[in-house]
Parts: C-alpha cells; sequence; structure tokens
C-alpha cells in the first residue's frame, strides 16, 4: 500500500520559504516511505513569498523595482502581475491584477537589528509599488499583508499614494507610527486620481484589530522592537490615526476595531480609508490551489511553521490547513521550529500531534544555516515514531 501525503507547510521567516520547507519535509519522508504519494502544497499567508506564489499560480510574472524601505531607504523589491494590459484587457477579459506584497518592501527581514523600532518605519513603498502597478496598466491591486516591520497604520502607503498628513502647524509628518500622535489633518485633494477606478483589496488576518487592548501595537509591537513604553506610545498614536482617518476619509467599516485593520501594523486600516476590501486572507489566497480536495485525498497531512504557540490558531497557515484536513478526517501533524505557550490549543483546531525539530540547542543562526537539513531529520524522527506506533497497533490487534 502506498501512502498518499500531503505537505502543506508555510515557510520559516528569515530561513526557509514555503516550497524549501516542503522540499525538506518530503526529504525525510521518503527516507521513511520510498514509495509514498507526496503533494506537495506549499502556501502562503500574504507574507513573504506570496507575489512569486501568486505568480507561479496564475501564470503572471514578477516586475522587479526598486522602492522605499522601512527605515527610509531604497531596497530592492517587486511586485507581480497577474495580467498584462493591452488590446486582450480591453476587449473584455477583466482588469489587470497586481499582487503587492508589503513584506518584500516593508517587512521585518528588511529591518536592520539595531534599527528595530515600529514606531519609526514606515509602508511609505507599499504605496510607491501600488503606483507602479499602476503605471503598468493594474486596474485590480491585491495587497498581501505579513511579516511587517512596520507600525504606521498605513501612513506612509498614503503619503505615497499622494496624501498630505500634517500636524497642527501644517507641517508634513516624519516616517513612523509614534509621529501620528500629533496629526490634526489628512489632505487627500492629491491622492492620486488612478485610485478612483482601481479595486483594492486586502488579503489579511482577520484577527488582527488596530486599536484596543488587542490592538496591532500591544500584539506585535514587542516583536518589531518596541520595549513597554514605545507599545503605550504608538498605542495612542494609533488610536489619534484611527480618529483622524474616521473624521478626514469616512469609511463604511470600524477602522479601529473591524477585523483586518490591524493587518501589517494598521496597513489594514490605512488602506480601508482608501475603500479597499480587506478579505480573509486564505479565502483569496487559497482559492486556486483546490485545497480542500487535495486534502481530503491523503493519508495523513504535514504541515509546518517556525513557532508554534498561542498566536497559531488565530489564523495561522498550520491553524488553517489543520481545520481543512480535521473536516475531511485526515489527521495533521505540526513541525515547527520552537514551541511556545499556548501551543496545545492547536489540537482542538484539528491538530493531532506537533513536534519541535531542533535535536539541540543551538543559537538563532546556527539553526538558519542548517535548517533544511535539520527539518528533513526532524521529519524523518517523527515517522519512525508515528511507523512504529502502526506496527505496534497491528501486533496488538
Amino acid at each position: 500500500m502506498s501512502y498518499r501525503i500531503v505537505i502543506a507547510p508555510s515557510g520559516f521567516k528569515e530561513s526557509l520559504s514555503a516550497a524549501q520547507v516542503a522540499e525538506s519535509i518530503a526529504e525525510g519522508v521518503r527516507r521513511v516511505i520510498p514509495d509514498a504519494d507526496i503533494d506537495l502544497i506549499p502556501l502562503v499567508d500574504g507574507g513573504e513569498g506570496t507575489a512569486e506564489a501568486l505568480a507561479l499560480a496564475g501564470g503572471g510574472r514578477l516586475v522587479p523595482c526598486t522602492a522605499t524601505g522601512p527605515v527610509g531607504l531604497p531596497v530592492s523589491t517587486h511586485f507581480a502581475l497577474l495580467g498584462e494590459a493591452g488590446p486582450a484587457a480591453d476587449a473584455g477579459s477583466g482588469p489587470v491584477t497586481a499582487v503587492v506584497e508589503m513584506a518584500a518592501v516593508a517587512g521585518l527581514s528588511l529591518v536592520p537589528a539595531d534599527r528595530r523600532d515600529p514606531g519609526r518605519t514606515t509602508t511609505y513603498g507599499v504605496g510607491e509599488l501600488i503606483r507602479a502597478a499602476l503605471d503598468l496598466g493594474a486596474r485590480r491591486v491585491l495587497v498581501g499583508c505579513g511579516d511587517s516591520g512596520t507600525s504606521d497604520g498605513g501612513a506612509g502607503a498614503l503619503q505615497a499614494l499622494g496624501a498630505r498628513l500634517t500636524d497642527h502647524h501644517g507641517r508634513e509628518l516624519p516616517p513612523g507610527g509614534a509621529a501620528l500622535a500629533e496629526l490634526e489633518r489628512i489632505d487627500t485633494s492629491g491622492l492620486d486620481p488612478r485610485l478612483a477606478g482601481t479595486e483594492l483589496l486586502v488579503a489579511c488576518n482577520p484577527f488582527n484589530v488596530l486599536c484596543g487592548t488587542h490592538g496591532v501595537a500591544r500584539v506585535f509591537g514587542p516583536q518589531k522592537g518596541a520595549g513597554p513604553a514605545d507599545v503605550e506610545v504608538l498605542s495612542a498614536a494609533l488610536e489619534r490615526w484611527a480618529g483622524v482617518l474616521t473624521r478626514d476619509l469616512p469609511s463604511a467599516i470600524d477602522l479601529r476595531t473591524a477585523p483586518g485593520t490591524g493587518a501589517s501594523g494598521g496597513l489594514g486600516a490605512g488602506l480601508a480609508a482608501l475603500g479597499a476590501r480587506l478579505l480573509p486572507r486564505f479565502e483569496v489566497l487559497l482559492d486556486r490551489l483546490d485545497l480542500d480536495a487535495r486534502l481530503a485525498r491523503a493519508d495523513l497531512v504535514i504541515t509546518a511553521e517556525g513557532a508554534l504557540d498561542h498566536q497559531t490558531v488565530r489564523g495561522k497557515i498550520p491553524a488553517e490547513v489543520a481545520s481543512r484536513a480535521h473536516a475531511a478526517g485526515v489527521p495533521v501533524f505540526v513541525l515547527a521550529g520552537t514551541i511556545g505557550p499556548g501551543a496545545h490549543l492547536v489540537r482542538a483546531i484539528g491538530v493531532d500531534a506537533y513536534s519541535a525539530i531542533l535535536p539541540a540547542p543551538m543559537s538563532l543562526p546556527e539553526a538558519i544555516e542548517g535548517s533544511r537539513e535539520i527539518l528533513a531529520d526532524a521529519t524523518e524522527r517523527a515517522l519512525r515514531i508515528l511507523e512504529l506506533g502502526t506496527r505496534l497497533a497491528v501486533r496488538a490487534a
């Protein structure tokens, strides 16, 4: 009998892409079950690798360019085009779609370790990528949110698109979320006029909200380099941002607490104020993969992520995979770089077992350098234990 194993992981941030994780797991599977029927489904969540993955899935292409990075310096980046402008598009084949991956221009991996201050980093480059996509004929722009190094509420993106953010003296605000505490007015008279004819979509984690006790400053600020005092300053600044946004760009949703407004440090709220629709990311990103049918055909599903903890159940890839596989009655195993507090919560959403991949204590640089082999070895160990359990069950029967 040949086992059918679906491997559907996320990437390991700042280490391996989702495709590399899937290949490493597959290598470990083949060491134990050489004839396994393996279905690789590397998954993205709007963060790193999203533009490339959607370009591959949709027959599009990556467009390389240069834009402003999160600390204000130029970075080499890209966006994807899933259709080309020209006679075919004009004839009614639908609008050209661009995929702007915010992590590719404002991601945490682009912020040097000694400059990680979410009160100062900016999403200006995201707005520049949207404008570059419009220049190439895009009239639908999908912004993938995830892996951000910013918490400016999308203020930088709005500035790049032509909005002016001024203090009570009429001076333009400097970059960063902390400066929003001084915001007095948003002038939209200079916004790129093409936005009025563009469909803006944001693929985001609906669990992330802009303000309140579970707002992005409090939940994700420390991960981006904010200390306790910084978190309080940033939280208050984003409250101010939400208030002025609501006054100057009236929205159909509550920009403080609506699902997805906190995506990528509040980029969701800023784009929603321009009329963007905030969509649950997996509804947008997985619709081309026939994921449910592929999971249902499996004997075992293996998924993975860098850290398994209490946040996993709040819209992370292993949680999405597990809930879908569980609905089909297929067992799920999770491999994780680290296991943190609250990891046990994943059992309630369909995870049958999970395991950390590190064989011994080691530094982060060592783990990153050897991540492919470490992951393959961990997969082999897990499957040999599973194989032993199967043999014992047969003997007991």
